[in-house]
């Protein structure tokens, strides 16, 4: 029962939570630690090493080459705390920062968007967006001005001046009330991709509530202006009438097929790939838990491949079969695809488009053969919360996947060990379930070794999942946990070459008080000889935080 209560009323937590982060945040935020008068410099940014939106590149692909990480394995054994800063007023710390010209670029939970020296931590300048910012930022130019663009979670997409931080333009890319903007929209050409992804998934937990009219989608944006060039559904279909639920509220469908994560856009093909979502009403959408992809320059649906069919799933499902009134005939899984899809080279002109499940699946697709299933490998058990959560990383020769498998329980009465979390009641994390990384050949995907969590000793409350993206250097692989560690593998074998435990109080540079919790969303970004990372998350059961770090060798 306590399982059912809790993932039936997550998503409305977290947004809950964000909105009560944004409130702390507009009495919270401290001026201390501002960079120096006349320190502006911010030149030539993508001419030097720089970590550029959620995958780096927009194939995705989470991997820095070693000009651009200035770190190896034989460096990163030797890594140490550079600085910290602290969030004002944030539970959490999910937006992955973008590095380029000696600045950090970084979204949070407090609504609040922060430009700061990648050297010192010190703060340029601070952009207040209107929702809470969980996605990364894209750096590009408008003429010779610099500009990052970035979603909020209300559904609008921004583009903002790099260097002193004024609005350039606002476009809101879906007027449903429940639309946001979870995945790092992909700047291409002169162009910014943006999915939508919503939370009517959770707002169908209300007997009342006619679920469901929301459609996932990807909206090409100009990006000078911020005009809309064209939008594109995940469902082609608009939803119709279907039955009404026994509250009396009309039912809808097709919808959902939301898009959590970026982009891939494909050059070579003219194509931009999204991975998506369940589908939240009956029928089922053929591309709901899919493959998407749509013409570059039209937003024509070109193709798709799906992972998981008959997928429909509110949070409705997850409430005793007695009082459901908005639970699909379909009942379905509840398998997304949050991760983006990795656009890699096979050799020999052949490509693939890789991508991992909440089911527990890597899946490989031929993106010249409109997605023709290349490989899949079974690498978790899946479930709600379980598979692959956020993000893998590739190399020339292996992709990197986490694996998430995290199973909640509630403490014991009277027994420590569980979290604060988005439901009120503590609840805890199994310490003998989930976790481990695997490597997988990317041409075949054999299994090229595995690495289990190192184990939480039975630390109560303490869970081995790996949700957070992987992010790959040349030799080295970095995961974070839901046990506040940040991990470093050897590439070739798996061993553990450098672990640091985030989860502890910080002094900041900029004078917050803010302590590290559980790593799980974005990943590590390496840029220039230094290593960033968020540490916080509240969930279920997950250690809240609200601090980005900095490290390098031996801290200097």
């Amino acid at each position: 029962m306590l399982r059912n209560i809790c993932l039936g009323f997550f998503a409305l937590g977290i947004v809950a939570m964000a909105r009560v982060d944004v409130a702390r945040a507009q009495t919270g935020d401290a001026p201390k630690g501002r960079c120096a008068a006349g320190d502006v410099a911010f030149s030539d940014p993508l001419g030097r090493p720089h970590w550029n939106g959620w995958g780096a590149t927009a194939a995705q692909q989470r991997f820095q080459s070693e000009k651009e990480a200035g770190l190896n394995a034989g460096t990163v054994p030797k890594l140490q705390l550079k600085w910290a800063f602290g969030f004002p007023g944030a539970s959490m710390a999910y937006g992955q920062p973008t590095v380029a010209g000696g600045r950090l670029f970084v979204g949070s939970a407090n609504g609040t968007v922060y430009a700061l020296s990648a050297k010192t931590g010190c703060l340029y300048w601070t952009f207040k967006a209107g929702a809470p910012v969980r996605a990364a930022m894209s750096l590009g130019q408008i003429g010779p001005r610099w500009v990052i663009y970035f979603g909020d979670l209300q559904g609008n997409a921004y583009a903002v001046d790099a260097l002193g931080g004024e609005q350039i333009w606002k476009t809101r890319v879906d007027q449903h009330m429940g639309a946001r903007i979870t995945g790092s929209p992909t700047l291409s050409a002169g162009r910014l991709y943006v999915p939508a992804s919503s939370a009517e998934e959770a707002f169908a937990a209300s007997p009342t509530y006619p679920c469901c009219s929301f459609r996932g989608s990807v909206s090409a944006l100009d990006a000078s202006t911020g005009e809309v060039i064209w939008k594109s559904y995940t469902i082609p279909d608009e939803p119709k009438p279907t039955v009404k639920n026994k509250r009396g509220a009309q039912l809808s469908g097709p919808s959902g097929a939301g898009v959590w994560s970026s982009p891939t856009v494909d050059l070579e093909k003219g194509q931009v790939i999204v991975t998506t979502g369940d589908s939240y009403s009956d029928p089922p959408a053929a591309t709901s838990d899919a493959f998407v992809a749509f013409d570059l320059k039209t937003g024509k649906l070109l193709w798709s491949r799906q992972a998981t069919a008959g997928d429909a799933f509110t949070v409705d499902c997850d409430f005793p079969e007695a009082v459901r009134v908005n639970c699909p005939a379909a009942n379905g899984p509840d398998h997304d695809f949050g991760a983006s899809a990795v656009l890699v080279s096979l050799g020999g002109g052949r490509r693939a488009l890789i991508a991992g499940q909440k089911s527990g699946m890597v899946h490989a697709i031929d993106p010249d053969r409109q997605g023709e299933i290349l490989w899949q490998r079974r690498v978790g058990q899946g479930g709600r919360l379980g598979g692959i959560q956020w993000g893998l990383a590739a190399d020339a020769n292996r992709v990197f996947v986490p694996v998430s498998d995290v199973v909640i329980t509630a403490p014991p009465p009277g027994g420590e060990g569980g979290q604060p979390s988005i439901f009120g009641p503590p609840l805890m994390l199994s310490p003998k379930a989930g976790g481990g990384l695997y490597a997988l050949d990317l041409k075949t995907g054999e299994v090229a070794w595995r690495a289990p969590h190192p184990g939480c000793d039975a630390t109560p409350g303490c869970s081995p999942a790996q949700s957070a993206a992987t992010t790959a250097i040349p030799g080295v692989v970095f995961s974070g946990g839901l046990d506040g560690h940040l991990r470093a593998y050897d590439a070739k074998d798996g061993r553990i070459i450098w672990d640091t435990n985030t989860q502890r109080p910080y002094e900041t540079v900029n004078g917050v008080t803010a302590k590290g919790g559980s790593l799980d969303g974005s990943g590590a970004v390496v840029v220039d000889g230094v290593l960033y990372v968020n540490s916080g998350y509240i969930f279920t059961g997950h250690i809240r935080g609200n601090v980005l770090l900095a490290f390098s060798v031996d801290g200097r």
